[in-house]
């Protein structure tokens, strides 16, 4: 199967959609593994979301532990 770089812009929108979303709630990008770890996998929902239009998606308790961890983590510094 070829590679393709089709998705690429789409993805880097998600990633900054992502970013955008963390930052409103109260989530400071602090360069840290963590936050970009978790911008992924809210960028992965995302895209995820997008592509399942029949039924929309709730965000993955999984995502909104981490995104609680991060943001009281730093709230708490």
């Amino acid at each position: 199967m070829p590679q393709t770089n089709a998705n690429d812009e789409y993805l880097k929108v998600l990633l900054e959609q992502a970013a955008s979303l963390m930052t409103r709630e109260g989530i400071v990008d602090d360069d840290s593994f963590d936050y970009y770890m978790a911008k992924i996998d809210y960028a992965a929902f995302l895209f995820r979301k997008r592509a399942n239009k029949d039924s929309p998606l709730a965000m993955p308790r999984s995502l909104r532990y981490e995104l609680n961890n991060i943001l009281w983590s730093q709230k708490g510094r």
